[in-house]
């Protein structure tokens, strides 16, 4: 038996017993994916400008601490 009769390794490991699936579109659960997406955006909106104000302010303490120097 020379190397070109025998399976590949890919193909020891792939054995099974059943049959293979074929690809296909799954638009039900684009859907869901779509729907919880869109569900967390509606919800996160509202705290935007709280992350922003948040983010500011402390960009605004790091720099008056630098400013200020180190504590002694």
């Amino acid at each position: 038996m020379s190397e070109d009769d025998s399976p590949s390794l890919a193909r020891k490991a792939y054995r099974t017993v059943t049959p293979g699936s074929r690809m296909r579109p799954d638009s039900e659960m684009d859907s869901i994916g779509w729907t919880m997406f869109l569900l967390l955006v509606v919800l996160l909106v509202p705290f935007l400008p709280f992350i922003a104000i948040v983010y500011v302010l402390s960009k605004a303490f790091g720099y008056l601490n630098a400013q200020r120097g180190p504590s002694p």
